[in-house]
This record gives C-alpha cells, structure tokens and sequence, in this order.
C-alpha cells in the first residue's frame, strides 16, 4: 500500500538546509575607501591546503567584489572563522592575491592597535606597514617552471615516450632538484623545445607560474669580523640588566642613558649576540639614513647575516631584505623608523638608538611613533625593548620615574675620556663680530685655526638649509614670500633661485624689489651653502664637505662622505642636523654651534628640549679620541636654561625644570594630548569648520566630563602652507583612551566640506 503524500512538504527546501550549514568566512579589510571589516564566504578551492599558492589565510590580499556596482577592490584577510551563515547574503571571495603571507598574526594585531590608538583607517595601516616594493613583487619576473608529477616520477621506468629527447629531458627534469624552465631544460638536454611540449601534451610534464627573483643579493659577504670589546664596570652592569630581561621572557622597557662616548652601541651589539645565540632576531632602529653605513657596518662585522630596510632603498631592494627577513634568514634588521615592521619571524630584542629623536614620529598618516609601537610590539611578543640616548625623551625619561621602564646607565666615556669642554660665546657681544665674518665668529675662527694646525677635524652644525634664509627690500621691507605658503623664500646660489622649502615652489630671484621697484635687493640671513662659501674663503688649503638634504640627494652619498672625512680626506663637515647624532670620528677636536637659538623661540612646546637635544648630541662629537676636543656654542641666548644645561652635559636638571614646565600645563608627558588640523583653500570656510568643531568637542567633553581642556580654534603657526589656510584645536586629558574616544566619535558626526580636510595628530611631535 502506496503512503499518501502530505499536502505540505515535511521536509524543508534545499536553500534553508544550505543555510544552515557551516562555512568558512573570512574578515576582510579593504585597502583604501570604506572603513570597517567585512564577511566573504571563502570558496573551496581556497581552502585547499594542498595548494600552499591559492590557500586563503590571515595576513595575505585578496581580491573580493564591493558595492552594489560588485566592484573588485583590493583587501587584507585579517581573521578566519567557521560559522553557520545565510549564503545568499554574502558574497565570494574573487581571488588570492599574494602566494604567501604578508602578516603574521602578531603583525595583525599590531596594526590594529596603530589604527585604533592613531584613529587611522586599519586599511590604511595595512598599506603603510607592508612596502610598496613587497606588494608589487619589485625585483621579480614571471617564468614558468616545469616538474615532473610524484605519480610520474615514481613509475619513471615504465613510463612510454615517442623519442630520445623527451626520454632524456624526462630523466633529467626527476633527477633534478628543483623545477627548469622549459628554455634551461632545453639547454641541459641539447634539445629544441618540440620534445618538451610533447612532454606537456602527454601529461608527464607539468607547468607551474611563479615569480622568481632578477638577481642574486649578498649584503654580508666582503665584510672583516671584529670581535666583541672588553666591556668597562658600567656597560657590564648595563648589559646585565638587558640580560636579566631576556632571560625573564617578559616584556621589559629599558632606558640605557649614556653620555655620548659612553659604548652604549657595543652594550647593544653584545645583547643582541646574547639573543642570536639562542636563534632569535633582533631589531635596530636608528634615526638617520646617514647613521645607517656607519651603524650597519659595525653590526657586519659582527654579524653573519645583517639586513638594511631605509626609504633610500629601491623596491627591489626593499622587497629582498623584506624575503630575507621573514624567511629567517636575518639575525639583525637594522634601519629607520619603518623597520619595526620588519616581518621578523623570531623577534628576541627591540633597540632604538637615539630614540630621542623626531624622525622616529610619522609626518603623514598613520602618524604614528616608533617608540611607542615598538613598546606595543615588545608588549605583545614578550620581549625587551631598550631605548638609548645620552637625551633621553621626556616621554622616556618619565616611564623610569615612574618605574614603568628601568634605566641602565653609563656616566662616563670609554677608556676613561674627559667630556669636551663646551664654550658659549655670547653673540650679543660686538667684538665677536671683530675679525670673524659672516657665521663665524672670531673665537671660533681662531679654535678652527688652532684644530686644523694640530691635525684634527672640525664639524660645524647649522640647521638651516641654503644660502640666504630671505631676500628683504631695504628700502620698503618687502620680503618676498611664497604665494602658496606665505613662508619667506630661500635663496639657493648653486641653482640660482628662490625656494620654498615646505612645497618646493621656486623662482628666479628678483633684480629689483616686486613691491616698490628698488633695485637695493638684500639677502639675508645664514644657511649650510653661505657657510661652506664663507668656509671655503678663510681656509681654501683645508678641504670641505657639506651635509644636508640638498647635497646628500643621490645614492649613497651620506656613506661616500663620512668614509672619506673617516679617512681624514675631508678636513672640515658642515651641516644640518644630520650630523649632529651617532658618528663617531676620533680625530674630530672641535665642534662648532653656529647659531644654538635656530629652533628655540618656535612656538613649540619641545622648542627647549629640542635645542637641548641638538647642542648636547653635536657636542659629543668630539672628544673621542686621545687629543681630547672642545665645543663651541655660538648663542644670543647665553643663560637660557636648556642652553645652559647642554653645555654641563646636565640631562638631569633639563629633564626636572621642562618636566616641571610641561605638569604645570598638562603637556605630554604628564598628559595625553590630540591635535587636530583643519585646512582648506579658504579662509572663511576653514575657519568656520574649526569653530563648529571646536563646539562639537566642546559640547561633548562636557557631556562626558572626564577632565577635558580644549585650546583653540587658533591659526597655525604656519597660519598658510601649499594653498591652505590652515587652523588648529589642541586637545588635553590626563589618559588618552577617553580622549581618543571622544575624537573619534565627534568626527564621526563632523561632515565637513569636501575641500576641507581634518588631520588628526594623536601624541603630535611637530606644532608647526
């Protein structure tokens, strides 16, 4: 008896059995436009492990369809999961971009940190941490590369073939022990390329396309090994406490304030042997590409496999040390800001050198500090970061006192050496001007003279690039500006023009006054170009060499220079700030200031610890050597506390009176402190923006009480740069979390007009 059919169907339909049923669902992060994480289904084919190629993982592109238009944009796969999911509601996966992993889940976690604690697009993070030379595959071609199958190759004797050729061009492709192109088959075999496309016709031939590198790369191999140094009482005690931390396999923050002159670089590089001995990595930051020959040739003398990452390096060069690394063939990565990104696959150790200093903060977005993500790193993997200075940061400095990091000191130079004598001369005083000249005034003339007569070397800072700082009209004042930026132009005498040094726009300067017609043009002012001319006219038997950003343009001219001023080649360096940290020449017996006040009086709340900084790191360029050294520091600031403190090699007494300046103004960093920057190509129009921000932040730190302090909306310092009228609101809290909070969802309801743009700045390091 047949069972009746039931009028309703008992059984559910085929589309709500596939809805519940469990698939894999990747989180995507898309590279540029919307913000958020996003769920694509991810298709069989990328889940096969067996095709290490196409398997989808965290950390590598994909391709994935967008927007209701489904156009294909180009995302990071940021986490995997398995859930039960409504298919019809989510889209595919297009395509695998990358054959391996970009980021590794520590890398993962890190960028999200950045992008949640800067309030920067995690996309946008993505992009920045990962070279543009790594995602393109720069220094790479496609080739296709022929194998044998393993079912093939195991029934290789039975195996039927139409000639000799192919039978030999068989053999010899299994015999082999890594994949031919059919062009280098064909060359092994003496055989045209008939027998081997036969081969792939039959199937016995199999054809894979990959990307292979253009060249062979060897950093490491013409380099004389050094063996370590005796190490005195303080850099033992030092290295110890870098030690004790290692061992903990605990996240430690270490502070190692040592004099200049002190071996604070042979405490790290015997540290970080330490960590290579027990097959881990380490990471060393330096401030300066022109620190970066200097710096990494100590490390190869020392190391077996040392890698360079610096912005100077060419995508194809980027992108070999960047395979280097994460394939663990590096023990030390060694380079600027950017390196803490290095894809290190068994970090042991963090070091920043001079980690003092302002190019370790980012200019653009993401804006963040390496020190700060460095700690975030060292944080998450468990492991030491140190960070060495004979300036510390405030920023540092306070984390000892408040023993969040620990401090190794090193008060005295090695073998013993005597601290320089620091001179002021008083700028104020007319007889300095007396038998001197232009920058050089006659106390220092006479300590040049004297310097070069013994043989010694002499290194002279001035951190103004150019020749001529402002062309002024005596005759009215008119000084000409640039029209983008209401800036005064910089007059460069080897180009013959008149430059803007924030947005490069030039012109040939003029022969009479723009505004009243005077033929009485004056050039004012002193930069790096007027004082090599001036240098070279008062002592044309001694030669001299220039460093700054106008002259160290081509490649590998900061490492042609400071070898031959190592060589004693070069008698006399001048030069901006570059030269002002990390080189070490012991011959160097005098080092001039030319002008100490350059950076003092911007309206920067750092203005004294950066002078500070400068006059106390160019200082401790000489005195390295037996001949011992003095410093000269040309000022009209003579009493000026962070002057004052430079020249008694004083961190101590710095750190406590601008510690005790910034508590009492809640500045960093005895506070949290945002910066927001609002700019656009009318003034009324950015200005009314930064007011009805300023209300919304107002209104919601109210709301919020929490201890908030708004300062502006104010014009910048540079009230106008490339076109832009540019405004500012300042933002202050004891903690940054609530502040970030409150910055993040006031933007999101803040629309402004499309040609207004708002920065945000978290921790800023530049108030300019």
């Amino acid at each position: 008896m047949s069972s009746q059919k039931n009028l309703f169907d008992t059984a559910p339909p085929d589309w709500e059995l596939d809805q519940h049923r469990q698939r894999r669902v990747a989180a995507v992060v898309l590279s540029g436009g919307a913000r958020g994480v996003f769920d694509y289904l991810v298709p069989e084919k990328f889940c096969d492990t067996a095709s290490r190629d196409s398997l989808l993982e965290p950390g590598r592109r994909v391709s994935v369809p967008f927007g209701r238009a489904n156009r294909h944009l180009q995302g990071y796969c940021v986490g995997l999961e398995t859930k039960t999911i409504d298919p019809r509601r989510m889209k595919d996966v297009a395509a695998v971009v990358d054959s391996s992993i970009l980021l590794s889940p520590p890398m993962l976690r890190l960028t999200k940190w950045i992008a949640d604690y800067y309030l920067c697009p995690w996309g946008q993070v993505l992009e920045a941490v990962v070279p543009a030379g790594v995602r393109r595959l720069a220094g790479t071609r496609e080739v296709t590369l022929l194998h044998v199958p393993p079912d093939v190759a195991q029934r290789l004797a039975q195996v039927k073939v139409g000639s000799k050729k192919q039978r030999q061009a068989l053999e010899t492709l299994a015999a082999g022990r890594r994949p031919l192109t059919a062009r280098q088959l064909a060359d092994a075999v003496g055989c045209t390329a008939g027998p081997i496309r036969q081969l792939l016709k039959q199937g016995l031939v199999e054809a894979q396309t990959k990307r292979i590198g253009t060249d062979k790369f060897d950093d490491d191999s013409a380099v004389e090994r050094e063996p370590a140094l005796a190490l005195n009482t303080e850099q033992r005690r030092a290295l110890q406490i870098i030690e004790d931390a290692l061992e903990s396999s605990e996240a430690a923050g270490i502070v190692l304030h040592g004099v200049t002159g002190s071996g604070k670089t042979e405490v790290y590089l015997q540290a970080i042997e330490h960590v290579v001995g027990f097959g881990k990595q380490a990471i060393v930051l330096v401030p300066e590409i022109s620190l970066t020959p200097q710096t990494v040739s100590r490390f190869r003398a020392r190391f077996d496999a040392v890698a360079v990452l610096h912005s100077h390096q060419t995508h194809a060069e980027r992108h070999r040390q960047w395979q280097r690394i994460a394939r663990g063939e590096v023990q030390v990565v060694v380079g600027a800001r950017s390196a803490i990104f290095a894809p290190t696959p068994h970090l042991g150790l963090i070091v920043i050198d001079e980690e003092h200093e302002s190019s370790f903060k980012q200019d653009t977005a993401p804006r963040y500090h390496a020190r700060d993500v460095a700690w975030q790193r060292a944080l998450d993997e468990r492991i030491p970061l140190v960070l060495g200075s004979a300036t510390p940061s405030l920023e540092a400095w306070q984390r000892v006192k408040q023993d969040e990091f620990k401090l190794a000191t090193l008060p005295k130079r090695v073998m013993d050496l005597p601290m320089p004598d620091v001179v002021i001369v008083d700028l104020r005083d007319p007889a300095q001007s007396r038998g001197g000249g232009g920058g050089i005034s006659r106390q220092l003339r006479q300590a040049m003279v004297c310097a070069l007569a013994d043989g010694g070397q002499v290194i002279l800072l001035l951190n103004r690039r150019g020749f001529s700082t402002h062309i002024q009209c005596p005759a009215c004042g008119h000084v000409l500006n640039c029209p983008h930026c209401e800036l005064s132009l910089t007059y460069h005498r080897q180009k013959n023009n008149a430059l803007c040094h924030y947005c490069d726009y030039h012109q040939p300067p003029p022969t009479a006054c723009p505004d009243c017609a005077s033929p009485s043009i004056r050039y004012g002012g002193l930069g790096t170009q007027k004082l090599e001319s001036e240098i070279r006219r008062n002592f044309p038997e001694h030669v001299c060499a220039r460093m700054d950003t106008d002259s160290m343009k081509a490649r590998g001219s900061h490492e042609r220079v400071l070898k031959a001023f190592g060589r004693g080649e070069i008698h006399i360096l001048l030069g901006t700030q570059m030269i002002a940290k990390g080189l070490d020449f012991p011959n160097v017996t005098l080092v001039g200031v030319i002008n100490a006040d350059t950076a003092l009086h911007l309206p920067d709340f750092r203005a004294g610890e950066r002078t500070f900084q400068l006059v106390a790191q160019v200082a401790g360029r000489t005195g390295r050597g037996r001949q011992g050294g003095r410093v000269l520091v040309q000022t009209l600031n003579p009493d000026h506390p962070a002057i004052r403190a430079a020249v008694h090699h004083d961190y101590p007494t710095f750190a406590e009176q601008e510690v005790a300046f910034r508590q009492e103004l809640q500045y960093p960093p005895w506070g949290a402190m945002i910066r927001l920057l609002i700019r656009g190509p009318r003034e009324e129009t950015a200005r009314a923006v930064a007011e009805e921000l300023a209300g919304q932040l107002q209104r919601s730190a109210t709301a919020q009480e929490d201890g908030f302090r708004l300062v502006g909306p104010a014009a910048a310092a540079i009230p106008k740069l490339r076109g832009n009228f540019r405004f500012q609101i300042q933002l202050h809290a004891a903690q940054m979390s609530p502040l970030c909070q409150l910055v993040e969802q006031t933007m999101a309801q803040h629309k402004p007009p499309k040609e207004v743009v708002t920065t945000i700045d978290v921790d800023p390091w530049d108030m300019l």
